[in-house]
């Protein structure tokens, strides 16, 4: 057991490299299947604390931005958390291991697991999913067909006959890869001319409180500076213009100041404007809100992040978890959660609004889409986290939702990485961190629909009672 502790270590160390940054993707397989190996003819207890170490290790790595947040107690918390869930996958997988045909039983179970994790607790939290490392690789058309839960399935079960019949995992693999070959990714379509503000941020780091008319200002120079380039002939007029989230933390309803730079930059640049900005309200919260901009009218329709991160956007049991850190005090106020998905009319384009931290969510995403979206756009603010993993995790996931649902992806972000993703998941554009970039790009609109789409969460569910299925009678055994 000393030995299989080690190795299940090194487990998770490796499947971390199959995540951004790192980029290796093919060790995700290997990785899963050095796991599963480990855990053939152990105990169900043997197998939880397999498990565990694990996701000790593969989360506390993959994980570590979370401290520049709220400092090492947050990101300890989080990944104890998200281990107990590789803890109850050790258990599982120890006991379907002993079924028949227990590579597709070991597959389900990683799917159910992260079923789980995505919903619970606090409404879950997705990072780390398997098909979150192979944001843009041969297996990620398989997306369009059953979303992120098939292509999850798809790299544990290659895992599985690594470890159960490596000439049929062979096999296996090239099979895949030629399926998500032969998948047909529509990128035909209307084109509109997008333009994306990345206005950067005075400094790294949370404590931005007195800093938030800098941040603001950049915005508002920069779609200034999009203007006269635009009459210069430097670059083509768009459509529409999108900012990101907390491009203006002063709420334009009520900061009259705020208003009227935002008015100006939007009626010099002459097109609508999707400005990301936190609003008073309703009550004694904020709202993490994209608003839609009229050079003319001014601030109209707009969507409310329906997720709001826990512990990061609000505090749950605030009074308990400030006896263990004072850091819950730099969420002074809770976010209010939105009702509805966010399908928003800008310019031309009817399309689909996510903030940050929602695109690893399916069902946001997707109903978004469904309601009539033709471009997806995530708005987002990752200045907090420095130049650590989470904003290029957070790009795989666009890439990956971009086949997916068959949808351009606009990413705006504040101070990077912004981009600009093709339908089949190709980057057409993508800035730096921690500059300033204004660019206009042409973008396709699409309102066909994937089988993904049309399924739903009903593949995740579908693999997810197999899964348990056979946890009840690998356990009977």
């Amino acid at each position: 057991m000393r030995a299989r502790l080690v190795a299940a270590a090194a487990s998770g160390a490796l499947l971390d490299l199959a995540f951004p940054p790192h980029d290796v993707w093919w060790l995700a397989p290997l990785a899963v299947g050095l796991l599963t190996n480990l855990l053939r003819g152990r105990t169900l207890r043997q197998g939880a604390l397999l498990g565990w170490v694990h996701g000790l290790t593969f989360y506390g790595v993959l994980l570590v931005w979370t401290g520049t947040i709220a400092g090492p107690v947050a990101w300890m918390a989080l990944t104890l958390l998200e281990s107990l869930f590789a803890l109850l996958l050790g258990v599982a997988l120890t006991a379907v291991l002993r079924l028949r045909a227990w590579p597709l039983w070991a597959a389900a179970a990683w799917v159910g697991q992260e079923a789980l994790r995505d919903r619970l607790p606090f409404g879950g939290f997705p990072w780390g999913r398997l098909a979150f490392s192979q944001g843009h690789t041969a297996l990620t058309p398989l997306a369009s067909w059953g979303g992120a839960p098939l292509v999850t399935l798809a790299v544990a079960a290659l895992a599985a006959l690594v470890v159960r019949a490596p000439g049929r995992a062979v096999l296996l693999g090239p099979a895949l890869v030629l399926v998500a070959a032969l998948t047909p990714v529509p990128t035909a379509g209307q084109t509109v001319n997008v333009g994306v503000i990345q206005g950067n941020v005075p400094r790294i780091g949370l404590e931005r409180a007195d800093q938030v008319s800098q941040v603001l200002a950049n915005h508002v120079a920069a779609t200034h500076a999009l203007a006269a380039q635009v009459r210069a002939g430097t670059l083509p007029r768009p459509d529409l213009v999108i900012w990101p989230e907390n491009a203006s933390d002063l709420d334009p309803y009520t900061d009259a100041r705020a208003a009227a730079d935002i008015q100006a930059a939007v009626a010099d640049v002459g097109v609508p404007v999707l400005v990301g900005a936190v609003t008073d309200g309703p009550g004694a919260k904020v709202s993490n809100r994209g608003i839609v901009w009229d050079p003319v009218t001014g601030a109209g329709p707009s969507y409310v992040k329906r997720h709001p991160v826990p512990f990061g956007e609000y505090i749950p049991f605030r009074s308990l978890v400030r006896k263990v850190t004072k850091k819950v005090d730099l969420v002074p106020r809770d976010f209010a959660a939105g009702d509805r998905p966010g399908v928003l009319q800008v310019g031309p384009v009817r399309l689909a609004d996510v903030i940050c931290f929602e695109v690893a969510y399916d069902g946001v995403v997707r109903d978004a889409v469904r309601g009539g979206g033709r471009l997806l756009v995530v708005q987002t603010n990752n200045a907090t986290f420095g130049r650590s993993g989470e904003t290029t995790q957070q790009l795989a996931m666009s890439r990956l939702r971009a086949v997916e649902l068959g949808r351009s992806v606009v990413v705006a972000a504040t101070s990077g990485e912004s981009a600009v993703i093709a339908p089949d998941g190709r980057l057409q554009h993508s800035t730096r961190l921690f500059t300033r970039d204004i660019t206009v790009q042409p973008v396709v609109l699409r309102s066909g629909t994937t089988l993904a789409s049309r399924l739903g969460a009903w593949p995740e569910l579908v693999v997810s009672l197999i899964a348990l299925t056979a946890l009840l009678m690998g356990w009977r055994r």
